[in-house]
């Protein structure tokens, strides 16, 4: 803006190099390399804790609990291990965990690549906005009120029981049992998979499947040999989360499952809350994170990083 001849700088612009000047004098160019690492303090700081609070539940897990006193011994043993190995009702807990992370991956992808396709791949803004607001919306109801949701849909009163009264049909029992749980778990973890999805499908060309197209194959086997395969980042990102999500999942289980069908996480909370044995649900937690870390490292092995990989593909 003129005034008597003379520009005025305008109050937003002092302000700015009034900061520039402060951050200036407080980390001076000479420093400049160090910039990045200092933006990665706060994480650093956060991995910090986290790997602090896993060598204390090492720690724990390797005490047994003294009964006379409740408290965790001083000496080291495998007693705790030795429990989780022994006892049935462990060794059920964690085949159920695994099992249902392998079922929900499976029926979670299967679900969600054609929403991710079809988000991506449509032509009308309505549709697109439509299954964005979908894809969305869940995120802002937490997972405690969903699976209390469920209960009202599927609960002894609820409304397919009174639908089912009202065409003369006997209630049927719907939650509390591993389907329920297995039903719950995959509308939760749905808008994950799609999210994990979406950019692998958006970066396929569409001009890939039209050259498909215009040798001759169909649309199945475009989809099934241009789409699926090139779209693996996507895949292998999205299994990885719904599973390593579904095998540490405690709400569900808990809440849908009602007490019948508890997974890794519910043990872990009872060793702790319920049974007050740290030591046995330190085991628990090692026995999980090593569980998880274990097979996520194999599939990384076996068909790679996926949308985890930063490393760029040469091409010839």
């Amino acid at each position: 803006m003129a005034l008597n001849g003379a520009y005025r700088v305008p109050l937003s612009w002092r302000l700015f190099d009034a900061i520039d000047g402060v951050v200036a004098r407080l980390w001076p160019k000479r420093m400049a390399r160090a910039t990045p690492y200092l933006f990665l303090a706060p994480a650093f700081l956060l991995v910090s804790i986290l790997v602090v609070g896993l060598v204390y539940i090492g720690d724990y897990s390797f005490r047994e609990l003294d009964f006379s006193t409740y408290r965790l011994a001083e000496s080291y043993s495998v007693t705790n291990y030795a429990t989780i190995v022994e006892r049935p009702v462990y060794r059920t807990i964690i085949g159920r965990s695994l099992l249902a992370a392998v079922v929900v991956t499976a029926i979670t992808i299967v679900l969600a690549f054609p929403y991710a396709y079809v988000m991506v791949r449509t032509r009308s803004s309505f549709l697109r906005k439509f299954l964005l607001i979908g894809l969305f919306l869940p995120f802002f109801i937490g997972q405690v009120v969903r699976a209390y949701g469920w209960l009202i849909v599927l609960g002894q009163e609820g409304l397919i029981n009174s639908l089912f009264g009202a065409l003369g049909i006997a209630p049927v029992k719907m939650i509390y049992n591993y389907p329920a749980v297995i039903l719950g778990l995959v509308q939760y973890m749905l808008p994950f998979a799609v999210l994990l999805l979406a950019p692998a499908i958006t970066a396929i060309h569409e001009e890939f499947e039209m050259a498909s197209e215009g040798l001759g194959a169909g649309w199945v086997r475009t989809f099934r040999h241009v789409v699926i395969p090139m779209a693996k980042p996507g895949l292998i990102g999205a299994s990885v989360v719904v599973f390593t999500l579904t095998l540490t999942d405690f709400a569900m289980p808990e809440i849908l499952g009602g007490g019948t069908t508890d997974f890794i996480a519910n043990a872990i909370y009872d060793g702790f809350f319920e049974i007050s044995n740290p030591g046995l649900g330190s085991a628990l937690a090692i026995v999980l994170v090593g569980l998880g870390s274990a097979l996520v490292a194999i599939v990384f092995a076996i068909v790679g990083t996926g949308t985890l990989g930063f490393a760029a593909e040469k091409t010839e």
